[in-house]
């Protein structure tokens, strides 16, 4: 084997990196305080990324998108009712006990920075965040096809409506707005699905 070994757990140093770009952005996200978050070197950096930073923060978007697009389609498969699950999802971004409301979407905050100075980058984030309007319309068309919501709107125009409702709720939530009105806002966009 050549070259020096691995002495970290890559997944693990891009999850907390993934931490830092989150509540910085890649901008304002020193690679002093990336190594320092990650625990390792500068020259184990750049030997394991060579890509730099930009290969850290695509990875670390790749890395959030597919736990929490793998989480989803596992609780939702796991649900009796899909719709009451994805009710509950949206709902649990009004609760400031469990949600750092200043910190928005890590996706929907990379897509704002990032669209219009890295076009590529720009691209995979917004992949990303179509897999996961493809959940939310997968999960109407599914509720839909049970009788849990009568709704004559297609499964796909609800799923964007949701999408724009995930990405509207996590720049909203960061206008210190209280939990009672921002859990009334998302109820209000969700009732009008039913």
């Amino acid at each position: 084997m050549a070259g020096r070994p691995k002495i970290f757990d890559e997944q693990e140093v891009i999850s907390k990196a993934s931490q830092i770009f989150w509540e910085k952005g890649y901008e304002a996200a020193s690679a002093e305080e990336l190594l320092k978050a990650m625990g390792i070197g500068k020259g184990s950096f750049y030997l394991f990324f060579k890509g730099g930073k930009k290969e850290l923060y695509e990875k670390s978007l790749h890395q959030f998108a597919a736990n929490l697009l793998s989480r989803l389609r596992k609780e939702i498969a796991e649900s009796e009712n899909p719709f009451e699950y994805l009710k509950t999802f949206f709902m649990e971004l009004s609760d400031s006990a469990t949600i750092d409301k200043a910190k928005g979407c890590f996706m929907g905050n990379a897509l704002v920075e990032m669209a219009a100075k890295d076009e590529y980058t720009g691209k995979v984030i917004a992949k990303l965040l179509f897999e996961l309007e493809k959940i939310f319309a997968d999960v109407i068309q599914i509720s839909k096809n049970k009788g849990i919501i009568k709704t004559d709107k297609s499964a796909e125009l609800i799923g964007s409506h949701l999408l724009n409702l995930w990405n509207g709720i996590n720049v909203t939530r960061r206008m210190d707005i209280d939990d009672a009105s921002l859990a009334a806002l998302i109820k209000f966009n969700l009732e009008i699905i039913e």
